[in-house]
């Protein structure tokens, strides 16, 4: 029978403290975030949360029936108040989606949307909460955090690989692979994908997805490196880089035919870029985006993008985590929902193109 897994084996492999070792596995503050992802992914190869789930899952059982009425509350992260908040037109529509589902289960829902990652426990009361709804990014720490109170949670957009859990995507990767095949079947072959493929998963997920399809049709991948690590914290500022940047690649004459967006926010931008530098859309240049938010219908012209089903993907988490409540040891799930093209006004044939290829 193998033996316990201690923090000083953990530490003694890492090469620091066992107090270094014992705040970045509560969670805590004080250990750089370097640090603290290698003392986390030491403590994954060698073993040590296989038994701390074991032990966490048997004690919330043991509470039985009794104790589960007393936990009827719901918590719904989202940490970045600034961008996950019912006026974002992604975010919002997903905790609509969570919160039909809740009320569907008369269950109540208590929406957290601080940066409370050193107060968490003290914001919420663990034996009155039934499980957590995580949707967007959510920091490796306060992941930590809700992982050590044994509460079940599940993760709508994100993923953490140093801790598993069950999580719900779109099918990015599939759903782009439509969007890029049909700007090849209209005589596009040079594309540009935008987005920065580090900002989370979805992105990265979509870059896959086109560049997939790109190398399965044997079309040269020639991506522009500014417009897969842009910044920006909002439209204003990713607009000015990208005009900068599309600036740069007229001068070179080396502009695509098509601009593939990971969401629809930097679509409008690479639009509204386009236009700065006189280029006209879609007569010289195609634009895609991804999400279906509200200002795709409304922008002129009119975004082609993928629609989202955003208040299906909340319905789904809630469904999701009340399975993993009542089946604590199932192995985790990655569920992916699909979605749909939706063809509008700033997409058309390749410039000089006179037919379908």
């Amino acid at each position: 029978m193998s033996k316990k897994v201690t923090m000083q084996q953990i530490a003694d492999h890492v090469g620091v403290s066992k107090f270094a070792v014992s705040k970045a596995l509560a969670g805590k503050s004080g250990v750089s975030a370097e640090t603290r992802e290698r003392i986390i992914s030491s403590a994954t190869q060698l073993g040590y949360f296989a038994g701390k789930r074991a032990k966490s899952s048997a004690s919330r059982t043991a509470a039985g029936t009794a104790g589960r009425a007393q936990r009827d509350t719901i918590i719904v992260l989202i940490p970045n108040v600034r961008e996950q908040n019912r006026h974002s037109f992604y975010w919002g529509r997903i905790i609509d989606g969570i919160t039909t589902g809740l009320e569907q289960h008369r269950l109540g829902m208590m929406i957290v949307t601080e940066h409370i990652t050193d107060n968490f426990i003290k914001l919420i009361n663990p034996d009155g909460v039934l499980g957590i709804v995580c949707v967007g990014l959510i920091s490796n720490q306060l992941l930590l955090e809700i992982r050590n109170l044994a509460i079940p949670f599940v993760m709508v957009d994100h993923e953490d690989p140093l801790i598993p859990s069950d999580a719900l995507f779109m099918n990015n990767y599939e759903c782009m692979r439509r969007v890029t095949n049909y700007l090849l079947g209209n005589g596009h072959r040079k594309l540009q994908f935008v987005g920065n493929t580090r900002y989370s998963r979805s992105f990265y997920d979509r870059w896959l997805g086109y560049r997939s399809l790109l190398e399965e049709q044997e079309v040269p991948l020639a991506q522009e490196p500014g417009l897969i690590s842009l910044e920006g914290e909002n439209r204003s500022e990713l607009t000015e880089a990208l005009t900068e940047l599309i600036g740069g690649m007229k001068a070179r004459e080396t502009l695509p035919t098509a601009f593939v967006c990971a969401n629809d926010s930097l679509a409008l931008c690479v639009v509204t870029a386009l236009m700065k530098h006189g280029i006209r859309v879609p007569e010289d240049v195609s634009v895609t985006g991804f999400d279906n938010i509200e200002d795709a219908a409304l922008s002129a012209p009119t975004l082609s993008t993928v629609n989202v089903n955003k208040e299906a993907l909340g319905q789904r988490a809630v469904e999701t985590l009340l399975w993993r409540i009542n089946h604590p040891d199932s192995p985790k799930e990655r569920i992916l929902l699909s979605g749909d093209f939706v063809f509008r006004q700033s997409t058309g044939l390749a410039n000089g193109e006179s037919d379908v290829r």
